[in-house]
């Protein structure tokens, strides 16, 4: 089979099958591209015929080009998703990915902000018009809730009950109600009642927040909104959307929340996803007390 038509095969099954998320996708099909330019380049042959010798040695390729380990790690499960779909389809025999194994990594514990930095960044939007009403309001839900930036600009008017205190949020599998505290009900109640009204291109639009043309807020546009008060904050450390929602479980465990309702607010489906935060509030523990004690 031709790598082109495979490949194009394989981004089919991974968006109508898989339903893969849009960073999965892009993730997988670069990755079986560039080990299709790299079986062209020294074996010549295609992709599904590669060995596991093939894929074992364009592994230690990738190793003996300097790719980190999460690099690897991630090819090697784009590798076997993509052959193991080879093999579910009939195109080939055997799975020559399946003896492929991940270098063991120590898990990265994600950075949070502290709860001065928290409240330096929610500072920055400037009520004095509809812009600095309408990025209150999304950094306010955005701490208070810990929802992820692919479910805040997802958000339509009727997954908001400002008098309960309450969003809802819908994921993959299932549906979510957050509760929201009083500052963030306050600022989102001024955005919808006040602002949203004056930003909306049509008067049907279902988006809870949208940019300067009036239409639903996109993933890139949160992203430099952020950034933009990172740097009006002065705070030296790189903040993104994923940063107030590690810094939403951390804080909450840290004032005594249980970690099940963590879990469940966050829509994890395994609680080891949300045990994470329990190995960070320790690690700052253990950091301050370091510094702290006169003895340590």
């Amino acid at each position: 089979m031709l790598n082109s038509i495979c490949i194009e095969n394989f981004n089919r099954y991974l968006t109508e099958v898989k339903k893969a998320s849009q960073n999965t996708l892009s993730s997988y099909l670069r990755d079986i591209r560039q080990l299709a330019d790299y079986l062209d380049t020294h074996t010549g042959d295609s992709l599904d015929h590669a060995t596991d010798d093939d894929l074992s040695t364009y592994i230690s390729w990738l190793r003996g080009n300097g790719k980190s380990v999460a690099t690897v790690s991630r090819a090697i499960a784009s590798l076997k998703c993509f052959y193991g779909w080879l093999l579910s389809e009939g195109s080939i025999k055997e799975n020559p990915a399946a003896k492929l194994t991940p270098d063991k990594t120590t898990p990265k514990l994600p950075q949070i902000l502290t709860s001065k930095e928290v409240e330096l960044l929610l500072e920055q939007p400037s009520c004095t018009d509809a812009k600095g009403y309408r990025d209150r309001a999304m950094l306010e839900l955005l701490y208070a809730t810990g929802i992820r930036v692919s479910e805040l600009i997802s958000l339509d008017m009727s997954d908001v009950n400002t008098s309960a205190g309450v969003i809802r949020c819908k994921g993959k599998d299932k549906e979510r109600f957050i509760p929201l505290y009083p500052t963030a009900v306050k600022a989102l109640s001024e955005y919808i009642e006040f602002i949203r009204p004056q930003m909306i291109a049509l008067p049907n639009e279902q988006a809870l927040f949208v940019n300067v043309s009036g239409e639903r807020m996109s993933r890139q546009g949160f992203w430099k909104i952020i950034k933009s008060y990172q740097q009006k904050a002065h705070i030296d450390k790189t903040i993104t959307p994923h940063t107030l929602r590690h810094s939403f479980a951390a804080h909450l465990l840290e004032n005594g929340a249980d970690i099940h309702s963590i879990q469940e607010m966050l829509g994890h489906a395994d609680i080891s996803s949300t045990q994470i935060y329990s190995q960070l509030v320790k690690k700052q523990l253990k950091d301050v007390y370091n510094k702290a004690h006169p003895r340590a």
